[in-house]
């Protein structure tokens, strides 16, 4: 057994990011300034949209999002149940109402038919879920969608490429900079987008509404005749921690590289135990894959997900689960009569679903230690 705990996750900073941070410190300017537009550029830079907006969080993007697009009663929203709760919270607040559609069981993925099935006169948006770093299809997709708006949820995807395009361009998407994340600035999120009005609001609302940015780029200072155009919000990113991002984003393609060897050598040394199950890739079109997670499913009636993972952890060897379903969390249950059943791929895998160990700084002997105490585990039950 490991002498040493093995994290299920551990942020890759490093001498730069640290010197990053402490020149922002010393800059004087610690707040929303040069180190934000730094950050849109280079994120835009990579995904080829027009327009990056950087928020306090992803969250933060997903609630402006609603209120730009005037969501309320009597609207719907459809997304995916094995999502992170933040997007079905924030559909809710709104006054909107989340409508599930359902995944592929072995990809976990939304498609284009599942969708489709759920679309009603009242949908007025799509946010499909590029769940792991695994790409939606999207041309499907936006095909069943015809006019209605699609957002990607890329909280998983820097990095994630559709048919030689990354995801997100052309179109809109919400990126994540958590801790856990591929890079991080912490806490913090990213919306991206070729709509300039819908830019140019996103950024309006972010900072109380006011009619530019708390970082104007031409003056790099504040507009001292700004006025509410909106009542407004206060979602900016500190310069503090958008240096964290502009430094990690420098070192994106090795960080994901690595994360793809590690995730091989699983797929490699997972192959010979069947009731360890990882995701399948989905078929029918190109993709790359950011591997942000490495998710199994623990599919055997010999011990069941959460005793695995506890007795994994026995072994210092850390998991995650991403996620419990949202249709079945008690807020939906009471609230929206959400029940078992409605969802049978989703609640499949949100029974069995576990995320191994996977971040840059882990080495391949990491990975087979995973893998031992795994066998060693299934063998005691």
């Amino acid at each position: 057994m490991r002498s040493e705990f093995l994290p299920f996750t551990k942020p890759a900073i490093n001498k730069a990011d640290i010197e990053a941070v402490c020149e922002v410190l010393r800059s004087g300017w610690i707040t929303n300034g040069p180190q934000n537009a730094a950050l849109e550029a280079g994120v835009c830079e990579v995904t080829g949209n027009r327009y990056g907006v950087a928020l306090s969080s992803a969250t933060g993007a997903m609630h402006l999002l609603m209120k730009i697009m005037k969501l309320g009663p009597g609207d719907e929203v459809i997304t995916p149940s094995m999502t992170w709760v933040s997007m079905v919270n924030m559909i809710v607040l709104a006054g909107a109402t989340p409508v599930f559609c359902e995944i592929d069981r072995e990809t976990m993925l939304a498609t284009p038919e599942s969708i489709a099935a759920v679309i009603t006169p009242r949908t007025k948006l799509i946010i499909p879920v590029h769940f792991a770093g695994a790409a939606l299809d999207l041309d499907g997709i936006r095909r069943v969608a015809g006019d209605i708006p699609v957002v990607e949820d890329a909280a998983h995807a820097l990095g994630t490429y559709y048919k030689g395009r990354h995801v997100g361009s052309p179109g809109s998407a919400i990126y994540s900079f958590h801790a856990i994340k591929n890079i991080t600035t912490g806490e913090g999120g990213m919306f991206v987008t070729d709509d300039e009005k819908l830019a140019s609001s996103m950024r309006s609302w972010k900072f109380h509404g006011l009619g530019v940015d708390a970082f104007d780029r031409q003056n790099r200072g504040r507009s001292p005749q700004a006025e509410v155009i909106e009542p407004g919000f206060k979602y900016n990113l500190t310069d503090i921690c958008a240096a964290i991002g502009v430094s990690q984003l420098t070192r994106l393609v090795n960080i994901n590289t690595r994360r793809r060897e590690l995730a091989m050598l699983y797929r490699r040394e997972l192959a010979e135990i069947p009731e360890i199950r990882p995701l399948a890739d989905p078929v029918g079109y190109e993709f790359r894959h950011a591997w942000h997670l490495f998710v199994v499913r623990v599919d055997t009636p010999k011990i069941g997900r959460d005793a695995f993972m506890a007795e994994l952890k026995t072994r210092n060897i850390g998991t995650g689960l991403h996620f419990r379903c949202a249709h079945l969390q008690k807020y939906y249950r009471d609230a929206m009569g959400f029940r078992a059943g409605m969802l049978p791929a989703t609640e499949y895998n949100s029974d069995r679903i576990c995320s191994l160990p996977l971040f840059p700084d882990m080495t391949f002997d990491d990975v087979i230690d995973v893998v031992e105490a795994i066998k060693s585990v299934l063998a005691r039950k």
